[in-house]
């Protein structure tokens, strides 16, 4: 519950930008890389998330590396990459089918009260360095010529904004699993788009529906489990319900106006 409010915040806000950039399955697919990086880590008896945040960053990088030489979109290398990973993921698993379960829909019983600790800390200052670069980054999705005619280091501010969300993504995994943690990246901000006029509103509402959909899913599987191992599709569940009613108070606001 703890580690739900810090992840949800964090995958939240980020998720706004990915939202406002059209990069939304780009936040969903890269939840998926992070999958060999969990197998490396199970594999070889070290921290699998620690894989998986290193699997994660050197994507983003070789991403981010192609994108600047070739010009072709994210969405496009991100979908290759995750494809490439998805499989190669399974492939290390082999026979841990256990494992990949776990990879796969994530298991928040088995993280520590240290590392949910290290985790929030780890989420506020990616909320905090996203808090600095946000109008940078808004710029640049604005006119990458104006942001950089206003001193803005385009490339290493795109950078450092997949590196955060690297960060918070293989954070996530250990709630939602690889499967899921893109969820937490978009749907919270799509919702918040639906009632948000202004930016520092939309901003905050993406944070603050994903912590209601992290923290309200793992208590509702707390609670009323339906047997569930894991608690990810609740999470998914409570997010959906958000975006529906953000939905119908857009349509009445509409009617009403």
């Amino acid at each position: 519950m703890f580690l739900a409010i810090f992840v949800g915040a964090a995958a939240g806000y980020l998720g706004s930008l990915m939202v406002l950039e059209k990069m939304a399955l780009v936040g969903d697919a890269l939840s998926h890389v992070a999958l060999p990086g969990l197998a490396l880590g199970t594999l070889l008896h070290f921290n699998p998330y620690i894989g998986a945040l290193a699997f994660l960053f050197v994507t983003a990088i070789i991403i981010w590396q192609i994108q600047r030489t070739t010009k072709i979109s994210f969405e496009a290398l991100v979908g290759a990459m995750f494809t490439l990973a998805l499989a190669l993921g399974i492939l290390l698993y082999g026979n841990e089918l256990e494992a990949l379960e776990e990879a796969l829909f994530g298991d928040i019983s088995q993280v520590t009260l240290m590392s949910a600790g290290i985790a929030a800390v780890v989420c506020v200052v990616a909320i905090v360095l996203t808090k600095v670069i946000y109008d940078k980054l808004v710029l640049v999705m604005i006119s990458e010529d104006l942001a950089v005619s206003k001193g803005i280091k385009v490339a290493r501010t795109n950078l450092l904004y997949l590196f955060l969300v690297s960060v918070v993504v293989a954070i996530g995994i250990q709630i939602v699993g690889t499967l899921l943690v893109g969820f937490l990246v978009i749907v919270p901000a799509i919702a918040a788009k639906n009632l948000s006029t202004y930016m520092k509103r939309y901003a905050l509402l993406s944070a603050v529906f994903g912590i209601i959909a992290a923290s309200g899913g793992v208590l509702l599987w707390n609670f009323v489990s339906f047997n569930l191992p894991f608690p990810g599709p609740m999470v998914v569940f409570v997010g959906i319900a958000i975006f529906v009613v953000s939905l119908i108070i857009n349509w009445r606001l509409k009617i009403t106006s």
